[in-house]
């Protein structure tokens, strides 16, 4: 990746194009350093009518194209994803500011995975079914407007363009301002796979012009949107309008249960390491811990020696497991969630909001434990995004169940028992899209999404495959 490049273009129909709009460029900077890594445009409307008009032009034909030729594209591109995971793996340490290791591991090997996962679907998935007297035709949903966050930025690319790929449809992405240069390499790695031009575009700027101008616009037929649930919102009401299809994945406040029996812990260990990957950045960590009363102290006396094992430092270091958070507004969130719960009376386990020693430079924040916190916390309700956890104990199964539940989110949580049908029989309890059970592992062919104001839709499998789809019945 090169050093202070300025980016003027756009992947729009097939090709680098100028950008269109003139509303200036994006500042992409390395969290670490704070240095400005690159400068990309910051594209509007003209962009954004540019490359839908680009779209679909190209839908019909990309509609039609026989399965073979759409998997022997996107297995092209899987392959491409491949050989380019060094180079994705120093992008993403560079504008997010992830820890090497896991950069390598995660931001570029899930996607990987992703890509695989849906190569089989594609090869698999029954796109003609007879029932009864009709033959039931699943084809592509039309024109798709994929907008994806910075957290995890080439995993949620993947998991929106592979799959609408894959389904028929084409794709406009506007990747989140704060980490668009994986998302100008995925670009690129598509147009090497040689895909008709239309079929992919990429658009770099603002969620408040680029990001508003796609939900909105009325050649858009899908929009699949992560971010925020406040964005989320905004999106969802503009797509509205236009009766457009929507998938929304968005926040959470998952909940971590421990049951009386269950190996506490393995359960808190996995729970920190859980909570401060990627630096906390992930809308899907298990940001609550719920023990049994009688288990608390030392619930939270092996929190304290867990995360003494994380200490921020240089993104670069392979021995660093957590790195700077992604922007200074974030920074300023994360600290303001800590003093505001410290001074609503929540007992500082380790870390808290002070300034990291030792590293001037770079939005570093403490990975801090909090105990003592009550529900009515604005920190055991709220999206913190950060390397933060809450210990809070329960009386007995249903006082947990209730606590977990107590949140306007359902997006994911943990339940850790003596057995597995004890905490499958607790998970059931929960309202939320996905539970992992005494620490198990993620799977890329399972639904993602959530319950309440997590979202709309699933990604990932063969349900994230079907968010693509709409159906003609054929009666016999």
């Amino acid at each position: 990746m090169q050093q202070h490049a300025e980016y003027g273009d756009q992947y729009i129909d097939g090709a680098w194009r100028p950008s269109l709009d003139d509303a200036g460029s994006i500042e992409v900077l390395n969290p670490a350093t704070e240095q400005v890594l690159a400068t990309v445009p910051a594209g509007g409307p003209a962009d954004v009518d540019a490359a839908v008009a680009a779209a679909r032009r190209a839908a019909r034909g990309w509609a039609t194209t026989a399965r073979a030729d759409r998997l022997a594209l996107l297995t092209r591109l899987r392959d491409k994803i491949a050989a380019a995971q060094e180079e994705i793996t120093a992008t993403v340490v560079a504008e997010l500011g992830a820890p090497v290791g896991f950069a390598a591991a995660v931001h570029a090997g899930a996607p990987l995975t992703v890509a695989t996962s849906y190569l089989t679907l594609l090869a698999e998935h029954p796109f003609e079914e007879r029932i009864g007297n009709s033959v039931v035709l699943a084809e592509p949903a039309g024109v798709v407007a994929a907008i994806t966050p910075w957290n995890y930025p080439l995993h949620q690319i993947v998991a929106k363009v592979v799959p609408a790929l894959a389904a028929g449809c084409p794709v406009v992405l506007k990747p989140a301002e704060d980490t668009p240069l994986v998302a100008r390499l995925f670009a690129r790695l598509v147009h090497e796979a040689g895909f008709p031009a239309g079929t992919f575009n990429l658009v770099t700027g603002t969620g408040a012009m680029a990001g508003a101008a796609l939900a909105a616009h009325p050649g858009v037929d899908v929009v699949s949107f992560t971010g925020s649930t406040a964005v989320g919102r905004q999106v969802a009401e503009a797509a509205g309008r236009g009766l457009k299809r929507v998938a929304l994945e968005l926040g959470g406040k998952s909940a971590n249960v421990v049951l009386p029996g269950a190996d506490l812990t393995r359960a808190v260990n996995v729970n920190i390491a859980n909570v401060f990957a990627n630096s906390g950045q992930t809308c899907s960590a298990w940001t609550r811990l719920l023990v049994h009363q009688d288990q608390y102290e030392e619930a939270v006396t092996t929190a304290a020696k867990a995360a003494a094992k994380y200490a921020p430092g240089d993104p670069t270091d392979p021995q660093t497991r957590i790195g700077p958070l992604v922007n200074a507004k974030q920074l300023a969130r994360v600290r303001g969630y800590v003093e505001g719960a410290l001074a609503a009376g929540a007992r500082l386990v380790v870390g808290g909001a002070e300034p990291v020693p030792g590293l001037p430079t770079g939005f570093y924040v403490h990975p801090t434990v909090l105990a003592d916190v009550t529900g009515d916390m604005a920190i055991a309700r709220e999206e913190v995004f950060g390397p933060v956890l809450v210990v809070l104990p329960y009386r007995d199964e249903d006082h947990a169940a209730e606590l977990a539940n107590d949140t306007e989110y359902g997006l994911a949580g943990g339940v850790w028992a003596a057995d597995t049908d004890t905490a499958a029989a607790f998970a059931r309890r929960l309202d939320t899209g996905q539970v992992d059970l005494n620490g198990g592992r993620f799977n890329p062919l399972a639904p993602f999404g959530g319950y309440k104001s997590s979202g709309l839709g699933r990604e990932l499998g063969r349900h994230g495959l079907e968010e693509f789809l709409q159906y003609k019945s054929l009666q016999y």
